[in-house]
């Protein structure tokens, strides 16, 4: 493929054919930005931008996401925006883990995150932004409750290599944690009917924090606007 006109900054998003993703694609193509967008079948139905590449990415899979790095490095030679957002929540609304549920969770939720990420790091420009797509679920802070085991824990270590990341990066990229709302979406059925926002909302708050001047290490709550604590 040709590289992207140069005035375009190019986020890659995780998770990007449905729910907060697909909304957060649309919105940053709207705003003249070139996505590089990931889904687990590669395929985007009725979908197509002069400003898109799609990429096939199973998070869950070694093989997937070294393949996925192999086009990426092939095809672009800098990313501006990496955004974390393909996750799942099987165990979302059940109290006692259970174990197959447990690893599934964590290998896409923080393994595949975290081994997607790390080659990508050269690759985003100097005051390049990595947002990492997590919940207050996983706050410690402000956990009063008893369900999902799983998906709360692995929000908790996705904020902790939020702050490793931080550290690590200073000064040179900008890193975040943010807390989308909670959004009607498919992760679980009772968002659809339950849920605040919808995925069009909650990506313009992303996108409104993305590109407004933020501290490095922030976990953001974009539903009120305000920081959450870790």
């Amino acid at each position: 493929m040709t590289e992207p006109h140069k005035m375009n900054k190019i986020a890659l998003i995780t998770g990007a054919s449905k729910g907060i993703g697909k909304a957060l694609t649309d919105k940053m193509l709207n705003e003249n930005f070139f996505v590089i967008g990931t889904s687990r079948s590669g395929k985007f139905k009725n979908f197509e931008h002069i400003n898109f590449y799609s990429l096939k990415l199973d998070l869950s899979n070694t093989e997937s996401i070294e393949k996925a790095h192999k086009e990426i490095f092939g095809n672009f030679k800098h990313i501006d925006f990496l955004i974390n957002n393909a996750g799942i929540g099987p165990d979302l609304d059940t109290y006692i883990p259970e174990k197959e549920s447990f690893n599934r969770t964590f290998d896409v939720n923080v393994t595949g995150t975290v081994f997607f990420t790390e080659p990508l790091i050269e690759l985003i420009n100097e005051n390049g932004i990595i947002l990492n797509v997590s919940s207050k679920m996983g706050s410690l802070d402000v956990c009063e409750l008893t369900d999902s085991v799983a998906y709360r824990m692995s929000k908790s270590a996705l904020n902790m290599y939020t702050k490793i990341l931080t550290n690590r990066l200073k000064d040179k990229i900008k890193v975040a944690s943010i807390h989308p709302g909670w959004v009607k979406t498919t992760i679980i059925e009772s968002n659809l009917k339950n849920g605040r926002l919808t995925p069009e909302q909650s990506a313009d708050n992303i996108f409104e924090f993305l590109t407004n001047e933020f501290d490095s290490g922030t976990f953001w709550n974009s539903e009120n606007g305000t920081e959450l604590l870790w």
